[in-house]
């Protein structure tokens, strides 16, 4: 059955020195959730927030927060960012060492879980506790940066990651996260995803653009 198109707006694009804001406008203009890419410059080349930030921002939406932690190690830190106001929370497949664990861990936290694969991360990495997935991230650019071109291969592993999604019983949301612009979000929807993280194509021109932006990435 299809699934209606959501968008999670990436903070990252976002102006950092007015967040709350920001984040109030991307909720009036429409926006289904608010992505949060942690990253510690040790998993990825780059360092942006951590959990202080996130609980700070908690009461300025009622949106969900969409938490992706691109940290290792990462378990020591789920308590914090479930703390902190996360209501779903992303760790890569190679973030723990014993990834069955850690998702029991968010799932014994109260939030829902998720997973996320690299592009050079093989669907067999999540065949084994598919159980446990409220949500798979597939990485459409090398994790680290916002602002990179489309890796158009990951595309044959969306299509395939829907196909295994829609044999479990129970409903997984499939989310597409790099890249993503008017012209390649037709391509990920069709290919299966039906949650798209999209930073720049989002922010680009200001609050007065929000809601048409978003509008025409799920058209």
């Amino acid at each position: 059955m299809p699934q209606s198109i959501r968008i999670a707006p990436s903070i990252l694009a976002a102006d950092f020195a007015n967040l709350a804001r920001e984040i109030k406008a991307i909720e009036q203009a429409g926006a289904d959730f608010i992505h949060l890419d942690v990253m510690d410059g040790h998993y990825v080349p780059n360092l942006t927030f951590g959990p202080a930030v996130i609980k700070a921002l908690r009461p300025h939406t009622k949106l969900p927060f969409d938490t992706h932690l691109m940290i290792a190690p990462v378990d020591p830190y789920l308590e914090d960012y479930a703390a902190a106001g996360a209501d779903l929370i992303t760790i890569h497949t190679d973030s723990s060492p014993h990834l069955h664990r850690s998702l029991q861990k968010i799932k014994a936290l109260g939030k829902r879980a998720g997973v996320a694969l690299n592009p050079s991360s093989s669907i067999a990495d999540i065949q084994y506790v598919m159980e446990l997935v409220d949500q798979i991230l597939v990485m459409t650019v090398n994790p680290g940066f916002g602002g990179q071109s489309f890796i158009k291969e990951q595309l044959s592993k969306i299509h395939a990651l829907r196909v295994l999604a829609d044999k479990q019983s129970h409903s997984i949301d499939l989310a597409v996260d790099g890249g993503i612009t008017f012209q390649t979000a037709k391509l990920v929807i069709d290919a299966g995803a039906n949650v798209l993280i999209a930073g720049t194509a989002v922010f680009t021109g200001g609050e007065k653009y929000y809601a048409e932006n978003m509008k025409k990435l799920r058209s």
